[in-house]
C-alpha cells in the first residue's frame, strides 16, 4: 500500500509517498481502507521537530490520526464492528494518511447516513478538541465567549458548539471569513492591531470566557479583556497558560469515539457544519500541507488516499 513516510525531521520537502507493507490487524484490531484523512497543524510541528520534546518521532515515522473509510478486515476478538461497515474514528499511531490502516475497535464509531467522507475523516482531532474547549469554558447563555482563529479548523467548530449552549459568540477571524460566521450568529471581529478595542466595543464591556485557538499572544489578551483565568482555555500556548493559570483542556480531554459519535450524528442531521477547505489526493500531501501551514483556510484540509477519491481543487 501507499502510505506518507518521513525519515528526518524538516519541513514539507521531508514528506515522501512510499510503498510499505500493508498492516494485518491484531486482536480487537480492524483494517480499514481510508478514503479520507484529515491534516491537522499538531502533525506539521511534530514532523518539523517543533514538538520533540512532548511527542518525539521514531524514523521512519507516520502521520495522521483523523480517519473515515470502510472495514475490510477484522483481527480476532473484534467487538461490534463487521467487514463492510461505513465508519469514522481516529488511530494514536501516527498512520491514517495510508491507504490501509490498522484501527482499535473502540477507536471507530459508524458513519450516519448523509456524512461526507471528507467530513467524517476530518472530525475527530478538530471535533473533539473543540468540543473540549467549550466544555473546559462551560458559556451559558448570558455569556459572552471570544474564539480566536474562529474559521479555522477548530475555531469553526468551537463557535457554533458554544452558540449551541445559548452564548453569545465573539469570532476572531480575517474579513473575507466574516459572512460564514453572521450566519452562524457569530460577531465577527477582525484580528491585528486594536483587536482589544473592537472585542469590547462588540461584546459592550469585558468577555466572560476566552477559546484560544491559534496561539501567538491571545492567552494574555484574553486576560486584558478581564476574564478569569480558569474561564480562559488554549490549545496552542501552553507557556503562556501555565504562567496565568489559563487552561489547556482541549488536549485529548474528549478524544474518544463516544464524543466523535455525537459530533458524527450532529453533523449529519445538520446541526454542525464542519467546512471542507479542500481536498488532496494522498501523492500531494506536500502540496496539502503547504496550504495548510499558510493558516489562512477556512475549514478542513483532507486527503483523499483511495485513487479516484480526491476532488479537484
Amino acid at each position: 500500500m501507499k502510505a506518507v513516510r518521513f525519515h528526518e525531521y524538516g519541513g514539507i520537502d521531508v514528506l515522501r509517498v512510499e510503498e510499505v507493507e500493508r498492516p494485518v490487524p491484531g486482536p480487537g484490531q480492524v483494517l480499514v481502507e481510508v478514503r479520507a484523512a484529515g491534516i491537522q497543524p499538531g502533525e506539521a510541528m511534530i514532523r518539523q521537530g517543533a514538538r520533540h520534546e512532548r511527542w518525539p518521532s521514531t524514523f521512519p515515522s507516520g502521520q495522521g490520526s483523523d480517519l473515515a473509510g470502510l472495514v475490510v478486515e477484522l483481527g480476532p476478538h473484534v467487538r461490534g464492528v463487521a467487514v463492510g461497515d461505513e465508519v469514522l474514528g481516529f488511530t494514536h499511531r501516527r498512520a491514517s494518511h495510508a491507504e490501509y490502516v490498522v484501527v482499535d475497535d473502540v477507536q471507530l464509531t459508524p458513519r450516519p447516513k448523509g456524512l461526507s467522507w471528507d467530513v467524517a475523516g476530518s472530525l475527530y482531532v478538530a471535533g473533539t478538541t473543540a468540543y473540549a474547549t467549550v466544555f473546559a469554558v462551560d458559556p451559558g447563555p448570558g455569556d459572552t465567549v471570544v474564539v480566536s482563529g474562529a474559521a479555522g479548523g477548530v475555531g469553526s467548530l468551537a463557535v457554533q458548539l458554544a452558540r449551541r449552549r445559548g452564548a453569545t459568540v465573539i469570532g476572531l477571524a480575517s474579513e473575507p471569513n466574516h459572512a460564514w460566521l453572521k450566519v452562524r450568529g457569530v460577531i465577527p471581529v477582525e484580528y491585528g492591531e486594536g483587536v482589544a478595542e473592537r472585542i469590547r466595543h462588540a461584546c459592550g464591556g469585558n468577555a466572560d470566557a476566552f477559546i484560544d485557538t491559534f496561539g501567538d499572544g491571545y492567552v494574555e489578551l484574553a486576560v486584558r479583556l478581564g476574564v478569569r483565568p480558569e474561564r480562559i482555555v488554549t490549545i496552542r500556548d501552553w507557556q503562556a497558560a501555565a504562567k496565568v493559570g489559563a487552561r489547556t483542556d482541549g488536549e485529548g480531554a474528549a478524544a474518544c469515539a463516544v464524543v466523535l459519535g455525537e459530533l458524527a450524528r450532529l453533523a449529519a442531521r445538520g446541526e454542525l457544519e464542519v467546512p471542507i477547505a479542500r481536498t488532496y489526493p494522498l501523492e500531494q500531501v506536500r502540496d496539502a500541507f503547504r496550504d495548510l501551514e499558510q493558516r489562512h483556510t477556512h475549514g478542513k484540509i483532507v486527503l483523499r488516499p483511495q485513487p479516484g477519491q480526491a476532488r479537484p481543487r
